[in-house]
C-alpha cells in the first residue's frame, strides 16, 4: 500500500491545491523531487498533441472519427512522452471509459475524490492539481495530477445526449465504457503523472 512521505502531502489533499512553494515541514521531500513545473510541462504536450490529432478528425469525419484517436493515439502519445521523458503518464478517471488503462489505483482514487470536493466547494476545475511523494513498497516516487474538465466539445462522445451511431461506436470500442453523463465543467477525469525519486 502506497503511503505519503511528505508530512504536508496529506494536509494538502485534505484541504486545498498544489502547494507553489513547499512548506518548511515538506521542503526536505520537495527538494528531492522532481520539479512539479517539468509535470504541468509534460501535461502540457500530451494535452496539446492530442487536442491536434482530436481536432483534425473531427474536421475529416466527426466524433466517431475522433473515437478512433482516443483510443489508439492517445495511449501511443502517453507512452511516447514516458518513454522520452522518465515519468509515467497516463488519464485515469473514477468513470473510465477504457476499463484496462482508466482505472485510478488508490492513491488516484482519493486525488480523484478530493478533486470532485474541491470543486464542490468553488475552485476552478481547470486549476485543480495536487502533488506528493509516496513510497511504494520502499520505492518512493514523485506523484502528480491534474484534473481534466469536460468542454462543449467533449459533449459529443462524453454528454448525456450521445448520438446513436457515436455510442454504437463507442460501445464497439469501449465495451464497459463509463465515461458518458458528464455537463461542461464537470471533472471527467485526471492526468496522472509518476517519476521514481532516487
Amino acid at each position: 500500500m502506497r503511503q505519503l512521505i511528505a508530512a504536508t502531502a496529506l494536509a494538502l489533499l485534505a484541504t486545498g491545491p498544489l502547494l507553489a512553494e513547499p512548506t518548511p515541514a515538506a521542503a526536505p521531500a520537495a527538494a528531492a523531487t522532481p520539479d512539479a513545473a517539468q509535470a504541468k510541462a509534460l501535461i502540457q504536450q500530451f494535452a496539446g498533441t492530442l487536442k491536434g490529432e482530436l481536432e483534425t478528425a473531427m474536421k475529416a469525419g466527426g466524433p466517431v472519427k475522433a473515437i478512433g484517436v482516443c483510443k489508439e493515439r492517445a495511449p501511443a502519445i502517453a507512452a511516447d512522452l514516458s518513454a522520452k521523458s522518465g515519468w509515467k503518464i497516463a488519464r485515469v478517471s473514477l468513470k473510465p471509459r477504457n476499463a484496462k488503462t482508466g482505472q485510478p489505483d488508490a492513491w488516484e482514487r482519493q486525488v480523484l475524490t478530493r478533486f470532485d470536493a474541491r470543486k464542490a466547494a468553488g475552485e476552478p476545475v481547470d486549476t485543480l492539481a495536487f502533488g506528493a511523494v509516496v513510497e511504494d513498497d520502499g520505492a518512493k516516487q514523485f506523484r502528480f495530477m491534474k484534473a481534466i474538465p469536460t468542454g462543449e466539445v467533449c459533449l459529443a462522445c462524453h454528454g448525456s445526449a450521445i448520438n446513436p451511431e457515436v455510442a454504437a461506436a463507442l460501445d464497439q470500442a469501449y465495451p464497459g465504457d463509463q465515461a458518458r453523463g458528464y455537463a461542461v465543467g464537470d471533472i471527467r477525469g485526471a492526468f496522472s503523472l509518476a517519476k521514481p525519486i532516487d
